[in-house]
């Protein structure tokens, strides 16, 4: 059986781990295998996470570089920093803006502009999100994981009412309709072809 496989990328704190775990707890919704696995390294001073989701494979959880169905980008550095990870014919969706990272973060290295960046992801099937409008429009910026979730939700071999469930099985209740606008207000900005 082979598994269509999810990384998750993002900067500390913009909630990759969420994102993933819904993602895990929408296949335990409709009974699909999972495995996944993140890895935080210096996620505490704005360094990279990533959140690898294997759905209805047989293999550990880790995804190999070339190996990803999808990359789920929470900023839009990140989406270059893992571009191998994605296989031919996948695609990426970014968030179309890249967080001030901190000096430990850079090195202290030039970080390149938005152009550049684009220009790393030339000949994907890229679908960029203004995530932290659509968030704001949600009613709180800090939304933006799930407004991302809701725009990858279609490229995803999940039903949507699975993904909300997952949704509501996985945030503060006090925050399930908030959640839920993000979501809609992300599915609506990216439609498949």
């Amino acid at each position: 059986m082979s598994s269509f496989d999810v990384l998750i990328v993002g900067i500390g704190g913009q909630g990759t781990i969420l994102a993933s775990n819904i993602i895990g707890e929408a296949c335990l919704v409709e009974g699909t295998p999972v495995r996944g696995v993140e890895t935080h390294g210096m996620a505490q001073r704005g360094g990279s996470v990533e959140s690898h989701v294997r759905i209805g494979g047989i293999h550990g959880p880790l995804i190999p570089p070339g190996g990803a169905d999808l990359i789920l980008a929470l900023d839009l550095l990140e989406a270059v920093r893992y571009r191998h990870y994605l296989k031919a014919g996948g695609s990426i969706v970014a968030n179309d803006r890249t967080v001030v990272p901190t000096p430990v973060y850079t090195q202290k290295l030039p970080m390149p502009g938005r152009g550049e960046l684009l220009g790393s992801l030339e000949g994907t099937d890229l679908h960029l999100v203004a995530a932290d409008a659509l968030a704001a429009d949600a009613g709180n910026p800090i939304v933006q994981n799930v407004v991302m979730l809701g725009a990858a939700s279609s490229l995803l071999p999940l039903k949507e009412a699975s993904l909300k469930e997952a949704v509501a099985r996985s945030v503060p209740a006090k925050t399930l309709d908030l959640n839920l606008k993000a979501f809609d207000l992300g599915r609506n900005a990216v439609k498949p072809e």
